[in-house]
């Protein structure tokens, strides 16, 4: 597989979200809107960018016995400076996400790509897997937000679309309303690959 393959397979054929399903709790909870699901998304491809980097530089120096636990003390190890840099620059979105930002450690998507595939590739390819699935992560909480901001809020980004005595849908802002939205693009994009 090439090196644009590696980058790509993440954000269409191998979407963590719309095809693997994989890191469904941050993105039911986290997409309440558009900002937020983006917040998570840029962060968890940070995340997964440099522990794919770290694994794949490490990954002949670690043993086979302990190699979950060094991927979860790397993986940790960056979720803590994405933790500490959105509370220093970004503390509104970062009060917002609260918990989940630190639960990243044992997102299923990050550990996954570090078992399946840095732990057995070079270092570059690793860097455009991670980047690749972590911006396929991100596009599908930003448009799963922008979906639920626009139907339960009536804005999009905190631009208003209608005019804010006008009714809306408050499910959509709610949790049920993620799962709603989530299984209508999930059916649609099970559809075009049909096709």
């Amino acid at each position: 597989m090439n090196n644009w393959q590696n980058f790509t397979k993440g954000l269409i054929k191998e979407n963590p979200i719309l095809v693997l399903l994989l890191g469904c709790c941050p993105t039911l909870a986290t997409t309440t809107s558009a900002i937020n699901g983006m917040s998570m998304g840029l962060a968890t491809t940070f995340v997964l960018t440099m522990s794919n980097l770290c694994i794949s530089l490490l990954k002949n120096f670690i043993p086979d016995k302990v190699r979950i636990p060094c991927f979860i003390v790397v993986i940790a190890s960056f979720v803590t400076v994405v933790q500490l840099a959105m509370q220093a620059y970004v503390p509104s979105i970062y009060e917002t996400l609260g918990l989940f930002i630190p639960l990243i450690v044992v997102n299923c998507i990050v550990l996954g790509r570090a078992e399946a595939f840095a732990s057995k590739n070079p270092v570059w390819p690793s860097i455009l897997d991670g980047f690749g699935m972590g911006l396929g992560f991100t596009m599908s909480l930003t448009i799963l937000g922008s979906i639920r901001e626009i139907l339960g809020s009536g804005s999009i980004f905190n631009f208003r679309l209608v005019p804010e005595d006008a009714n809306t849908i408050l499910i959509f802002v709610l949790a049920p309303g993620a799962f709603i939205v989530l299984g209508y693009i999930i059916a649609i994009v099970n559809k075009l690959k049909t096709k």
